[in-house]
């Protein structure tokens, strides 16, 4: 009866701490269109396919923006696709990435490796070497490096929130380069991201997203992930959920989940949201009812303007 509450208004938020997966690439790619729209307030200058490091043999790559004649050193935000950590581009998160710089943001979109050639960790491993390399690079990029934040799509979301997590000490760090910076974020912006990737089917099938979830759909694509049996390979996926990793003196957090969500069961978003409760870590959850794995148009405009004002309050505001 409570899930039933929960769908008796259009949107519940959550508001939490001590003051308060899969993506479809063309919906991606929409998605990051629509925030060019959003505010222009500053020149910028972009820089495309920029090598931040190694991946075993492989060069990775990012684009970066940033604001011209900005003054003072700006806040960081790193950009991540999704496509179910096997797919996707990151180009198409280049609009958000724009407008972040338009924002005042040293924004870049990250490109990392793909499942299953690369399986989990390589993933985490690059994203969290881009953004050793924005800090090593702040004096250059007139960056903060204490003023970096996170936001991701899907499986970017995914990323972006083992971002805000985990620390040096958990590992995962990878060989790419950059060692001696931290690639700890300082808030993150989640849309539809899964938190816990060790899904127990039999509890979703009598859970809240039963008539929605597409249980085959999220078996390849976590198979993929880990490039084998996903019962074999339990304790990865457990190592690979961010909800394991929150403690006291994460990143403030900003989660977006549809209620009809086929592959990311929405009350993933709200045992999210418990952890960080429990860990005095402020943030908010948004739970948009009868919307699924990504959306367009009007709301997708609205969160945009949200997740912005959010991390304009933990990486601009608080440091001002």
């Amino acid at each position: 009866m409570q899930h039933q509450r929960w769908l008796n208004s259009t949107r519940v938020l959550l508001v939490l701490g001590v003051s308060g997966l899969f993506c479809f690439v063309s919906v991606g790619r929409k998605q990051a269109a629509v925030a060019e729209g959003i505010v222009a307030a500053y020149q910028i200058d972009v820089q495309d396919n920029i090598v931040y490091g190694k991946g075993g043999d492989e060069s990775l790559t990012l684009h970066l923006a940033k604001p011209r004649n900005a003054r003072g050193r700006r806040p960081g935000l790193v950009c991540i696709h999704g496509g179910g950590w096997k797919a996707g581009d990151k180009n198409d998160v280049k609009g958000i990435m724009r407008t972040a710089a338009r924002r005042g943001y040293v924004a870049v979109a990250v490109g990392y490796r793909f499942a299953p050639k690369h399986p989990f960790p390589a993933q985490i491993e690059d994203c969290k070497c881009a953004v050793r390399w924005l800090r090593h690079h702040a004096d250059e990029l007139d960056l903060d490096p204490k003023r970096i934040g996170a936001i991701g799509f899907s499986a970017g979301a995914h990323l972006s929130m083992l971002l805000g997590t985990m620390d040096s000490a958990d590992g995962l760090e990878g060989n790419g380069g950059w060692n001696d910076e931290s690639s700890k974020v300082q808030a993150v912006v989640s849309y539809f991201g899964p938190t816990d990737l060790t899904l127990d089917f039999d509890a979703i099938r009598q859970g809240p997203s039963a008539d929605v979830f597409n249980e085959a759909a999220a078996r390849s694509t976590l198979q993929a992930f880990v490039n084998g049996d996903i019962e074999q390979h339990r304790d990865t996926l457990r190592r690979a959920s961010p909800i394991v990793y929150v403690d006291a003196g994460d990143a403030p957090m900003l989660l977006f989940q549809g209620t009809r969500d086929s592959l990311v069961p929405f009350d993933q978003a709200f045992r999210m949201a418990v952890a960080l409760t429990k860990a005095k870590v402020p943030g908010r959850v948004e739970l948009i009812v009868g919307v699924g794995h990504g959306w367009l148009g009007n709301e997708l405009k609205r969160t945009q303007q949200t997740a912005f004002a959010f991390l304009d309050r933990h990486l601009v505001t608080q440091q001002q």
